[in-house]
């Protein structure tokens, strides 16, 4: 078996800790203006409404942080994505059929997840940069939002239940 499946679990924790530690630059977006900071952006949905959040940021000096959230961002997505997706691959290859299943539903939710999020990322980094709304950058983050936060969350759970199926189905051998 390849040493990155094997080890998929290096990759899904370090993911893990990057989502932890983006929490650094995006707690200080949710503002006033901008109760749900981050989640706001993306949800946001027509150009005016990202031109209010991002114009709300920089009135509080926090477009910086913004630009650096999205960066951890990417990086967030590749690492996750790709653990839920090697955590996929591994349990597939495992008795019993239970965790084969798992295996193939953390393979396709982590696909999922990664396209999803990085549409929805780079769609956002894109007006960000250009410090302008753009109606269908918006719509398309706006669309991806809710079926990425499934993905991950979906893609979690499978692979949380897979770690607790291998456990349990080790201990009766």
């Amino acid at each position: 078996m390849n040493l990155l499946v094997r080890y998929w679990w290096v990759v899904w924790l370090a993911g893990l800790i990057v989502f932890a530690l983006l929490r650094i630059p995006h707690a200080p977006l949710a503002i006033k203006d901008v109760p749900g900071g981050i989640l706001d952006h993306q949800a946001a949905g027509t150009a005016v409404e990202v031109w209010r959040i991002q114009q709300a940021w920089k009135d509080a000096g926090l477009l910086g942080h913004a630009r650096w959230g999205m960066i951890g961002d990417f990086v967030f997505i590749g690492v996750y994505g790709l653990g839920c997706i090697l955590a996929g691959l591994f349990f597939r290859a495992q008795p019993p059929a239970w965790l084969r299943r798992l295996g193939w539903v953390a393979l396709v939710s982590g696909l999922v997840f990664l396209v999803t999020d990085y549409g929805e990322t780079i769609a956002q980094f894109i007006q960000l940069v250009q410090f302008a709304g753009n109606d269908t950058l918006a719509a398309l983050a706006a669309f991806l939002q809710p079926i990425k936060i499934a993905a991950w969350i979906i893609a979690s759970l499978a692979v949380l239940s897979g770690i607790v199926v291998r456990r349990m189905t080790r201990g009766n051998a």
